[in-house]
């Protein structure tokens, strides 16, 4: 795998350029190389691979996977941190410096990857964003078919969550729009530096195409927001500003097949898709003037 950065390596870097990570910027970086090597293996990572990295950071992560052959694109917020990566590759993986594109800008103001089509995306999200920056990049990258992020461990519990489960909600039913999403592994916090008070988890995504529908996208995703915005209430309570009303909400349920008193939290993501599909037949305004993606 080449050079890997170790704990010194990372605290010097950080002092030459007076580096004080932020939470602003949920900048922990990971300093413990079988932590990387870890990830990269769980990530599937092989030498074909384009992957697109978010929130490269030090470089940690991103010398691991060039140190496979593949090539990155790594996306990251911080300028210093954009400047500081090519030196960083040259210094510890000075033949992997070709395969690495650097995009410095905030994941979620991208409006398109560039470069080559990305084939997997691996990254450390911050924890703060975490789940917009995946549902953007799951949105905005349509081309990579399989992907592994760290984020905190109950961000992941709540994106493998399956529906009737506690930890259910809109980043798991949003998520399964685009792929099933399972744990595959717990990192303890001694391998970031500087160390969060939590442990993160590992998800892999494994992408398929979303149901069958002739709802968009956007409607879909209002009636996931909308049934989760009011979680203990049942659905013709919980949709009805959407519908125009309980009994137009009660309607258009039934139309789909379920039980109107149910609460969102039982729903899959075919069944949200179900009642949008009903809501927007029976001219639900919200929903005709909402998204059309």
């Amino acid at each position: 795998m080449g050079r890997l950065l170790d704990p010194r390596s990372i605290r010097e870097y950080a002092g030459r350029i007076g580096l004080r990570p932020t939470k602003a910027l949920g900048q922990n970086f990971v300093v413990d190389a079988n932590t990387v090597r870890r990830i990269v293996a769980l990530g599937g990572v092989t030498g074909g691979d384009t992957v697109l990295e978010i929130g490269p950071g030090l470089g940690s992560l991103t010398l691991g996977l060039l140190g496979t052959g593949a090539s990155v694109t790594a996306v990251e917020i911080d300028p210093r941190l954009a400047g500081l990566l090519p030196a960083t590759v040259a210094a510890h993986q000075p033949g992997a410096a070709d395969r690495l594109r650097i995009v410095c800008s905030d994941a979620l103001d991208l409006a398109a990857v560039p470069g080559p089509a990305p084939t997997r995306l691996v990254a450390n999200l911050p924890y703060g964003v975490s789940v917009p920056v995946l549902l953007h990049m799951l949105e905005l990258s349509r081309s990579w078919r399989a992907g592994l992020v760290m984020v905190q461990l109950e961000v992941a519990d709540r994106l493998v969550a399956a529906p009737g489960s506690r930890a259910y909600g809109v980043p798991s039913a949003k998520l399964a729009w685009y792929g099933t999403a399972r744990r595959v592994g717990t990192v303890p916090p001694g391998v970031f530096w500087p160390v969060p008070k939590v442990d993160s988890g590992l998800v892999g995504i494994t992408r398929h195409g979303p149901p069958a529908t002739s709802a968009t996208r956007g409607q879909v995703f209002a009636v996931v927001d909308a049934a989760f915005s009011q979680r203990r209430k049942m659905l013709r309570t919980a949709l009805s500003g959407l519908a125009g009303g309980p009994a137009a909400a009660s309607a258009a349920v039934e139309a789909a097949g379920l039980d109107p008193t149910t609460r969102g939290e039982r729903l899959g993501i075919g069944d949200f898709a179900a009642v949008a599909e009903r809501l927007v037949a029976a001219g639900a305004g919200a929903l005709r003037a909402g998204s059309r993606s």
